[in-house]
């Protein structure tokens, strides 16, 4: 099936700015917490000494912080999302404890509304537009140099990061801060294949990722693309551009099964068959749903 337009807006710009450092455990609570206290830090000359890392790491915390709509992109002030996720009182997962949070984190640095870019381009490519399913890191590199406008340094340092990021490292006898895993390679979206040099995504169901992200995920992106409507066909939400089928890389069965079960305890959700279309029908606003389902899941109350 031909992959939809996610919006009538430019395409994410912008590569290699996060110094070749993925994100680390702790980074984005770090920079959260600092920004909350003083959000021009990172305008310091001494940022990193307040941060306790080395300039290129502290540029890099900054990246992420905004790359994944914790921060504000220009005032890095925290958003009010970094707030409902990371707020050390009100917050729903201040040390992101619960993978679910990182599934969201995940969906977060990936969508890409006018009011909310997304600030990792080749990420965006690499989940939305790369047509294959095994890949190597020359592969990748080559299909971001045919689409990215960049210099193929930068390229490389994007897509070797994403790889670092997402794929579970070979075990070492010497652990250090390098080689250990990076907190979304447990999500399980890429794995190795044969030799070292090969990668797939892993497609279908993912053991740690709630139905009720799943669902929310399905909801932000009807309300964005969606022009007003309260269904969006399933076929949508599995393969254009920008939907959570792609950024999470689920079958049919999966992104079904994760809506019935949202749907058996959530009566303003359904998976509907009509004339042999199945769509995601909701009767309420996706501005209500979604913090809901948030509620719902960091509450307890799971499906």
């Amino acid at each position: 099936m031909a992959r939809q337009t996610i919006h009538p807006l430019e395409l994410p710009s912008g590569f290699a700015r996060h110094e070749t450092f993925h994100p680390r455990f702790g980074w984005l609570k770090k920079g959260f917490d600092v920004a909350a206290r003083d959000a021009s830090i990172f305008s310091a000359d001494d940022a990193h000494v307040q941060l306790g890392v080395g300039k290129n790491m502290a540029k890099a915390i900054r990246y992420w912080g905004t790359a994944f709509k914790l921060l504000d992109r220009t005032s890095n002030v925290p958003t009010a999302f970094g707030e409902k996720l990371l707020d050390d009182k009100e917050g729903f997962d201040p040390y992101l404890e619960d993978p679910a949070s990182l599934w969201l984190l995940h969906w977060n640095l990936l969508k890409h509304t006018p009011d909310r870019p997304c600030l990792a381009a080749a990420w965006f490519f690499t989940f939305f537009r790369f047509r294959r399913t095994e890949f190597s890191l020359e592969d990748l590199t080559d299909g971001l140099q045919n689409w990215g406008n960049s210099s193929p340094s930068s390229l490389k340092k994007d897509a070797t990061c994403l790889l670092r990021m997402y794929v579970p490292q070979p075990k070492s006898t010497h652990l250090n801060e390098d080689n250990l895993d990076c907190p979304f390679a447990d999500l399980g979206l890429v794995q190795r294949t044969g030799d070292a040099q090969s990668f797939a995504f892993r497609m279908g169901a993912k053991p740690t990722l709630p139905p009720e992200i799943v669902v929310l995920a399905c909801l932000e992106y009807a309300d964005a693309v969606g022009e007003g409507a309260q269904t969006m066909a399933i076929a949508r939400l599995l393969y254009a551009e920008g939907s959570p089928g792609q950024a999470f890389k689920l079958t049919e069965s999966t992104l079904c099964e994760a809506i019935e079960r949202v749907a058996r305890h959530q009566s303003a959700i359904a998976l509907t068959d009509s004339a042999g279309l199945l769509q995601l029908s909701f009767t309420k606003s996706p501005q209500l749903l979604v913090p809901l389902l948030l509620d719902i899941y960091y509450g307890g109350a799971r499906c």
